[in-house]
């Protein structure tokens, strides 16, 4: 088999990038372990930044999103029992759209076999070769045939535990944080119209909704906490304290998911090696708290299908050098983001009175000042492609 890019991965990374090249006429085939139903179906990401929705609306990929998605104009955040709005519109003219990453997946997977694009799901034993200058995909098909790849250059997009991230060295930094995240998904009507990020005594608690019928919410819980401690009383109960604010109610309803995430930043560099690039969560991850994940991934791709094309098209290599550079410089603005987010609204074991005052003080300041408010909605809607310097 021959291809020109080699995609290891059909997450919004891989997908988005094979519609891109295949919108500047460079052929492709995406490689992905699951089955097509699992990562249609998979719950992740729900916050779309703004450049994200605008990208996709520029290659044709919003009609549904245009119609399903949920505009939101700001977010709360949620402290001290009182609630302060940060009004997005105002500050900076631009909002977010709440539309899950796996409604993302469908729609791209379904433009792809529209355009006839070649998306292989249930492969497994993937194996990368010759990635200096000659690249080989090696896989088992989902009919259990042996099969080899032959392309120009492979794109890793294949996630933090893909067979990309670990075909080349590279610096690792990291961190840990002391907490985890337990998320449910819950069949239960929004009670209010935008994001609410609460810091409380007792942790952290997120607000958030998936359509008008789905609520997506979260608890900070130790690292090691097991799902099966939390029952759906216990689960609502704790919601209702930490969420608590006059004129607020949330609606309880059935828990269609329950699990823990732990939180941790991470970030591989470089995120190229000779004809492999690496993309999204296979480089990089962020703390959900700033909702960067799913968006910095998008901020690859675009930057990758466009030194690519010009690479495999005119044989210009100044896309592919700076890829890296270009794509690292974005990750960490999202990294330092989502780390101050994280840091300001979660309680941190044995925090000291010291470390609490701060914490407050940050929170105020960030919603009595336009200037810290613009800061965080500059950030939190999404710096325009390119712009990072």
């Amino acid at each position: 088999m021959r291809t020109q890019v080699g995609i290891v991965g059909a997450g919004p990374a891989g997908l988005l990038l094979s519609h891109l090249l295949a919108r500047a006429g460079i052929e492709s085939v995406v490689l992905e372990a699951r089955s097509r139903s699992y990562v249609e179906q998979r719950v992740r990401a729900g916050v779309l930044e703004h450049p994200t929705v605008e990208l996709l609306r520029e290659v044709g990929l919003a009609e549904r999103l245009d119609r399903e998605g949920l505009p939101h104009e700001g977010i709360s955040l949620r402290f001290d029992g009182g609630d302060h709005r940060i009004d997005f519109a105002d500050l900076v003219g631009r909002g977010i759209t709440v539309y899950g990453q796996q409604e993302v997946v469908k729609d791209l997977i379904a433009a792809r076999l529209a355009d006839g694009g070649d998306l292989r799901f249930e492969v497994s034993d993937v194996t990368l070769d010759g990635i200096a200058d000659a690249p080989v995909i090696g896989f088992t098909d989902a009919e259990g045939q042996r099969q080899e790849l032959h392309c120009d250059v492979i794109a890793g997009c294949d996630g933090f535990h893909g067979i990309s991230r670990g075909a080349f060295a590279h610096e690792v930094i990291d961190r840990q944080y002391p907490f985890a995240w337990l998320g449910i998904l819950a069949k239960a009507a929004p009670t209010h119209h935008e994001l609410v990020y609460a810091n409380h005594d007792n942790g952290f608690a997120l607000y958030s909704m998936r359509s008008p019928e789905v609520t997506r919410l979260y608890l900070q819980v130790p690292p090691d906490t097991d799902v099966n401690d939390w029952s759906d009383a216990r689960t609502w109960d704790e919601l209702g304290t930490r969420l608590a604010a006059e004129g607020f109610t949330l609606n309880e309803g059935p828990v269609l998911e329950k699990g823990v995430t732990g939180m941790r930043s991470f970030v591989a560099e470089p995120m190229r090696h000779g004809r492999l690039f690496l993309a999204g969560d296979a480089a990089h991850i962020v703390p959900p708290t700033g909702a960067k994940g799913m968006n910095l991934a998008i901020a690859d791709v675009r930057v990758l299908a466009e030194a690519l094309t010009g690479f495999l098209q005119r044989g210009d290599e100044t896309g592919i050098d700076a890829y890296s550079d270009t794509c690292l410089r974005r990750v960490w603005r999202a990294e330092h983001f989502s780390w101050w987010m994280t840091s300001m609204l979660h309680k941190m074991p044995d925090a000291d009175a010291f470390t609490r005052r701060l914490q407050l003080s940050q929170l105020r300041y960030t919603v009595s000042s336009r200037a810290a408010a613009t800061s965080l909605a500059e950030n939190y809607t999404g710096l325009p492609h390119g712009a990072v310097a």
